[in-house]
């Protein structure tokens, strides 16, 4: 029941069709049904399954730490103790050998260190810029994002992570700044 209140937490990035900000629970399965779809774009051997429960778990501090807008002003070390926090309450509700393996998976995307949670978070950077692109840059104009904010917030998760998919998307941005 704690992580169905991750319904209630309101992002800054909306839905496809704007109509709404999206929720972080739709953010989450976006973000898994992407590894399903597009993991063909990962590094060989990585084990979707992996990434796939990364992405799931991915956001569920956010219940109490809240959303943290990637164009957003906030003091980002603040942030992270409040999600360590958060992941501290939230898996120690769990029988503990639950509870640990499902912290060292968010630890493990936090961290971004394997080709599983590397991946991971290239859809997690992949993601806002595409609903951006769908919306008609709604985000990138109430945050006065350019192009190099994208290039240094965006950019290097994706390119680590999934480097086809931000060859894919690159000329889409710089496309959509130009007009």
């Amino acid at each position: 029941m704690e992580a169905e209140r991750l319904r209630q937490v309101t992002r800054a990035t909306p839905i496809g069709d704007g109509s709404r900000p999206e929720n972080s629970a739709e953010h989450s399965w976006h973000l898994a049904l992407f590894a399903l779809v597009l993991g063909e774009h990962a590094a060989p051997g990585i084990d979707l399954n992996r990434v796939i429960r990364m992405l799931i778990l991915h956001d569920i501090v956010e219940v109490d730490a809240g959303d943290m807008p990637i164009h957003g002003v906030v003091d980002a070390a603040a942030q992270e103790a409040a999600e360590r926090r958060a992941a501290d309450r939230i898996y120690g509700l769990l029988p503990a050998d639950q509870g640990a393996e499902l912290r060292a998976l968010w630890d493990e995307f936090e961290a971004a260190e394997t080709p599983e949670a590397q991946f991971a978070k290239a859809l997690d950077r992949f993601q806002p810029p595409l609903l951006n692109l769908a919306t008609d840059g709604v985000n990138w104009k109430r945050y006065e994002v350019t192009p190099e904010k994208i290039e240094t917030r965006i950019a290097p998760a994706v390119r680590r992570g999934a480097p086809v998919l931000w060859d894919w998307i690159w000329p889409r941005i710089t496309g959509f700044f130009a007009r």
